[in-house]
């Protein structure tokens, strides 16, 4: 699929910066089937469109939530099928949105321990 060349898209490099990855992980991303083929220009080099760095942030949002691969890849498999996969697409965001909860909270946890501590040695600091 040969993308039209213009200020719209942007090189493999340039979308890597934009999203925050390697060039190595953009294309591997599109190995394992999480992005679709990605367009090129005439050369054959990758062109990413608004819509392609669009997906890719939500990528990396769900990877850096700790959403498994294989569940992104579900997630992709799923929103190529069509709109009558929203209910398991929605269903699939639920439940990682349960863990991603349960980690903040076990988080808050660890931060209210560290606050303790700076707290404490605050406290001893000040009496020396």
């Amino acid at each position: 699929m040969e993308t039209r060349l213009d200020d719209t898209t942007l090189t493999v490099g340039e979308a890597a910066e934009r999203v925050g990855l390697t060039a190595y992980t953009l294309r591997w991303y599109e190995q394992e089937g999480l992005v679709s083929p990605v367009g090129r220009d005439s050369a054959g080099r990758r062109r990413y469109t608004t819509s392609d760095i669009d997906w890719l942030m939500l990528l990396t949002r769900l990877r850096r939530t700790g959403m498994p691969v294989r569940d992104m890849r579900r997630y992709a498999e799923l929103a190529r099928q069509g709109d009558h996969t929203l209910g398991a697409r929605r269903q699939l965001f639920q439940a990682h949105r349960e863990r991603v909860l349960a980690r903040m909270a076990e988080l808050e946890q660890d931060l209210a321990v560290l606050n303790f501590k700076i707290e404490v040695y605050g406290q001893q600091e000040r009496a020396d």
